[in-house]
């Protein structure tokens, strides 16, 4: 998935070798993201990782020129983890020239550090630089050119045609009161949109994730609509002669053919690293917490936004040393009965401090609890209710490899729970193969992949002419876009 580099270099406090094993695509100037990242993992003299914190200081520097502001100004922090491995990541302001990325344990250079990329300009995210192709930019990046989920999704859509479709699809779906949706087009690598119903504010989070992406490559020209509200649209069923609509979503579910991309929440987390949000797949993994001396509940904090949700409040009054469960505020059964039984509510605390606990309970909203990523990734076991929604990544998932599963009417909710407090090794194992499935498949650079993968395989179905309409908006990029790129002939010296 990234470019892997080894080297072990041994240091030695008193009788404990240490080897570092350093890899991640943050050490390729070429893999542009918002933040860049890499992984260091401490390893003992045969080669295990070691998850206690280590006794000397590592740093991680970022130097090189950039123009008119000296030192290219830049932004880096490092994320220890419980296991012992520590997440450095960095973001550019401006462009750096002859960057070197060095890495130091008490003042010595480890594993190939440092990084030097000599006599080339690597660019911020928010540069135009694009690549020539969707495919070059994935061949570079190392992202995968087949996905389950995607393939699924575009089966029943071999051949489309807007000319025919738009004009039905809008009859249908174009209902102010009740959907909003954006039709987007991609054409030579510039965006447009026109959004259709009430509430479209949601669209923001598309022209952002498309703006990133036309910089970083050249888009195919492609035409799609956008669902910018949480259920999914196109139902199935009805006779065989139904138009089914090619409707991109950010939920599916067992019911609907709609065409499922990374919802809104963890792609503005991926484009956002070390930007305005302060919870994201990286930050999430922070070592705050020892297992050991985690409390043994399960905890859950949220609105009430489904049936089961009152029923885990029930759950959690009746066995009060198993759960630490409440609702945060009443917004859909509102009225005195309910608001005195499940209550009272409780304010909201830091998703950091929820892993104070071993055990995380994830139940629907109104559609998939788009909080499932961050509970993988965080530190601890996730207890998963069993749904017929999900998110584009479910269906790689195995329950009890990484994930505890649930009943829908959580009837097995207390049983499961006391299966995980008498066996503690077992579900801590459950709780690392989440992680570690969310280290291979949910961080930014899988997201940008994601993404860049749906619409290269989604152009290729569309039949009809793409063109821009007179009444559509030109999505613009940020005046900060305009860069020095690198050349063409450029190429990583490591």
């Amino acid at each position: 998935m990234f470019l892997l580099i080894f080297l072990f270099l041994p240091i030695v406090y008193g009788n404990i070798p240490y080897k570092f094993e350093i890899s991640g695509p943050g050490l390729s100037p070429n893999i542009v993201l918002p933040a860049r990242y890499f992984f260091i993992k401490p390893l003992d003299k045969h080669g295990n990782l070691i998850n206690e914190k280590l006794p000397g200081k590592l740093e991680v520097k970022i130097k090189g020129s950039g123009g008119t502001h000296g030192n290219c100004r830049h932004g880096v922090n490092t994320i220890p983890r419980d296991d012992g491995v520590i997440i450095a990541r960095y973001k550019l302001i401006d462009e750096c020239v002859n960057m070197k990325i060095e890495v130091l344990y008490d003042g010595q250079y480890i594993g190939n550090s440092p990084y030097n990329f000599k006599n080339r300009i690597t660019v911020p995210e928010k540069c135009f630089c694009p690549m020539e192709s969707t495919i070059k930019w994935m061949n570079n990046a190392k992202c995968p050119h087949k996905e389950m989920q995607i393939k699924n999704d575009l089966m029943p859509f071999q051949s489309v045609n807007f000319t025919h479709l738009k004009p039905k699809l809008l009859e249908k779906f174009s209902n102010p009161e009740s959907n909003s949706l954006c039709n987007y087009v991609v054409k030579l690598n510039k965006i447009y949109r026109k959004c259709y119903g009430k509430y479209t504010g949601f669209s923001m989070f598309m022209d952002a994730t498309l703006l990133s992406l036309s910089r970083l490559m050249t888009l195919p020209d492609v035409e799609f609509f956008v669902n910018l509200g949480d259920w999914p649209l196109v139902k199935k069923g009805g006779h065989s002669r139904t138009i089914i609509f090619p409707i991109f979503s950010w939920c599916g579910s067992d019911d609907t053919f709609d065409i499922v991309m990374p919802t809104y929440d963890i792609t503005e987390a991926s484009l956002e690293n070390m930007g305005r949000v302060s919870l994201d797949m990286l930050s999430v993994q922070k070592r705050k917490y020892e297992w050991n001396e985690k409390q043994n509940k399960a905890f859950w904090r949220g609105r009430d936004a489904r049936r089961e949700r009152l029923d885990l409040i029930d759950i959690g009054k009746k066995y009060p040393e198993l759960f630490n469960v409440s609702l945060t505020n009443f917004f859909f059964f509102r009225d005195d009965d309910s608001m005195q039984k499940y209550g009272p509510t409780q304010p909201h605390i830091s998703f950091f401090d929820f892993f104070e606990y071993k055990y995380q309970i994830n139940i629907d909203g109104t559609v998939a609890a788009y909080r499932f990523p961050y509970l993988l990734a965080g530190d601890a076991v996730v207890f998963k209710q069993d749904s017929p929604y999900y998110e584009h990544f479910y269906k790689k998932l195995t329950p009890m490899e990484h994930y505890i599963p649930i009943k829908r009417d959580l009837s097995d909710l207390v049983e499961k729970l006391e299966f995980a407090r008498e066996n503690d090794d077992v579900v801590k194992e459950i709780g690392r193969q989440g992680r570690a499935f969310a280290e291979k498949n949910l961080l930014p650079l899988n997201i940008f992949c994601y993404y860049t993968l749906l619409l290269q395989e989604f152009s290729k179905r569309i039949v009809s002419p793409i063109s821009v309409a007179s009444d559509m908006e030109l999505v613009a990029q940020p005046e900060s876009s305009q860069c020095k790129c690198p050349k063409k002939s450029q190429h990583d010296e490591l």
